[in-house]
């Protein structure tokens, strides 16, 4: 009992450390998992702590679970629309970047090292690929932020690009120890870490919110649990069928981040929070496995590797994957220098000493070497390279105050939080002015340190938090009002009708979403009905065309008058304004009477 007490302290003070770690870590301007390393160094047998831990198998097994967690989070957090965006570069950089960053630093490798050319293809597969926990824990930590694209590219490669290491780490392990000998169970091997990991992670992540939003469970506090456990057997059946548990679970976690959950918002602060721990005992675990002494040993010939994989593997794979999508230097310069190693090589590099293939101690050495050298330069750098190339771009102001809808059943709207800029067209503007749509509402407006219930004579200003309680599908057109910039508004999606009030002039309309005015500015849109349809207007369904938009009645009141208009914006606007009016929906046909039978 004395032994698991023991463990209990060690392993609480350790967590202690960790999380104070990660406060220091943003002051030095270090990694956290640098910090996280170094602590578990010191913790291990060459340290302070004397812990003696060489347990690679309880290592690979808890740095599995933990990478899987990680990935699951990160692909919760990532918008879809992100995703279709940049999907081909990330996808190209995830397959034959790492590729080509394994060849170069594999055959500088088997040089440096003097050891046969395929050993030394093995250790530059270990570190070829970009570590998404490191990548993760770095972009949105807040400690830098960068156009919305490049991001995007680095967090779905980093996501996505683990399958195509551990093709390359397993082939090459067991093709040295003989048990593969042809290209085409190299093929296969590659197809179906990569088509299995992505089918089954799409199905089981559908899956998943399916149960998650029909199970009903009593206890509040079983749904972040349950996800957990979906996200679990998502990385199990995955894997049992030979594809990649690890981007099935990024893969999941992407479909279900991006559907409406029960408790979604718990769901999200739990798994940030889940995700932080398995970082934090992710790398405490991996720096108690390293033996600084033998690090030392390999100290030179891991420098002149990290040199090469950074200046020259990296930068080489960057440019020759992403030649047809044709990147800004900047962007290039940058793709090259966030390689960011971490977690997943170290875990790579256990299964060379799992299986017995030959210097594998060796091996392990190196990576550990390589993967701190990474995170300490390439991460405590980050920021510096973001700014002299000229990629930061002003952070969104953190909300001083939080709101939300907590529901065990579905409720029909969300809460949208929206830092007001000077550029926002909401700024200087009284809210009745707003010309919100219909089932927008809001709520709060907090600015500095004082909250202000929002009324019609209240205006916003630029500094402002504004918190709305919206319908579902009405995003993009408040994000034309209040959002910073062009590519926080984004553009109004086509053909997708929005429901406004029949008050709203064409000027406001033009004013606060940006839509082309071919009317009077002071003409209502309900005005601008009546005058198209005439005796119609009061036909709700009847619609009219004023260039590219297509405005249609919605709800008329019990007197005749225009209460709601639906716009829409053709995907093909024809200036020349037209009008089409529905006919009225036909009467139910009336059931024969008796005695007409």
């Amino acid at each position: 009992m004395f032994l698991v007490d023991h463990l209990i302290l060690v392993a609480g003070v350790l967590l202690l450390l960790g999380i104070a770690s990660s406060k220091l870590s943003a002051r030095l301007g270090i990694p956290g998992l640098v910090l996280f390393l170094v602590l578990g160094m010191l913790a291990g047998s060459e340290g302070l702590g004397k812990i003696d831990f060489e347990n690679y198998e309880l290592a690979h097994a808890i740095g599995t679970i933990a990478l899987t967690m990680i990935l699951f989070d990160g692909g919760f957090s990532t918008p879809l629309a992100a995703v279709r965006a940049v999907w081909k570069p990330a996808f190209v950089l995830a397959t034959l970047g790492v590729l080509l960053t394994a060849v170069i630093t594999g055959v500088a490798a088997a040089w440096i090292l003097n050891m046969p050319l395929l050993e030394g293809l093995l250790l530059g597969s270990i570190v070829g690929s970009t570590d998404a926990a490191a990548v993760f824990s770095i972009l949105r930590s807040g400690g830098i932020s960068l156009p919305k694209r490049l991001a995007a590219i680095l967090e779905v490669e980093s996501g996505s690009n683990d399958p195509m290491a551990i093709f390359l780490t397993i082939g090459c392990i067991e093709i040295l120890l003989g048990q593969i000998d042809s290209a085409w169970g190299l093929l296969w091997l590659l197809l179906s870490q990569l088509l299995v990991g992505a089918v089954f992670g799409w199905g089981l992540g559908r899956a998943s919110a399916w149960l998650v939003n029909r199970i009903d469970l009593d206890t509040p506090g079983l749904y972040p649990v349950l996800v957990s456990t979906c996200c679990l057997l998502t990385f199990g059946l995955t894997a049992e069928f030979g594809g990649s548990g690890f981007l099935a679970a990024y893969v999941a976690g992407m479909v279900m981040g991006n559907q409406r959950l029960v408790m979604q918002r718990g769901i999200r602060l739990y798994h940030d929070a889940i995700a932080w721990l398995c970082q934090i005992v992710m790398f405490v675990m991996l720096g108690l496995l390293s033996v600084p002494s033998r690090l030392w040993q390999v100290s030179w010939q891991g420098l002149v590797l990290a040199v090469v994989l950074c200046l020259v593997a990296r930068p080489v794979a960057v440019g020759v994957s992403l030649i047809p999508f044709r990147p800004q230097w900047r962007e290039w310069g940058y793709l090259s220098w966030v390689g960011l190693k971490g977690a997943v090589p170290i875990t790579l590099a256990t299964f060379p000493l799992m299986l017995g293939a030959p210097q594998a101690g060796l091996m392990f050495d190196i990576v550990f070497f390589v993967v701190v050298l990474s995170a300490l330069v390439q991460g405590s750098t980050l920021t510096t390279v973001a700014h002299w190339l000229g990629l930061t771009v002003p952070p969104e102001p953190a909300p001083p105050v939080t709101l939300e809808i907590s529901s065990l059943k579905h409720v029909d709207g969300e809460v949208l939080d929206y830092a007001v800029g000077p550029d926002s067209r909401a700024a200087g503007k009284l809210v009745r002015d707003l010309a919100l749509p219909d089932g927008v509402v809001i709520a709060l407006v907090v600015r500095g340190n004082h909250l202000i219930p929002p009324q019609g004579k209240t205006r916003i200003e630029a500094g402002d938090h504004v918190m709305l309680v919206v319908r579902p599908g009405t995003q993009p057109l408040v994000s034309q009002i209040f959002g910073r910039s062009e590519e926080v508004r984004g553009a109004i999606p086509m053909a997708l009708e929005f429901p406004l009030r029949g008050s709203v002039t064409i000027g406001k309309l033009s004013e606060l979403y940006g839509v082309p005015s071919l009317l009077p500015p002071e003409t209502t849109l309900a005005q601008a009905l009546r005058t198209a349809l005439g005796e119609a207007a009061s036909q709700p369904g009847a619609k009219a065309r004023f260039g590219p938009l297509e405005l249609r009645v919605l709800s008329v009141s019990l007197k005749g008058s225009i209460e709601l208009v639906g716009m829409s914006i053709l995907p093909e606007p024809d200036l020349s304004a037209s009008t089409e009016i529905l006919p009225p929906p036909p009467e139910p046909a009336a059931e024969p009477s008796p005695a007409d039978a």
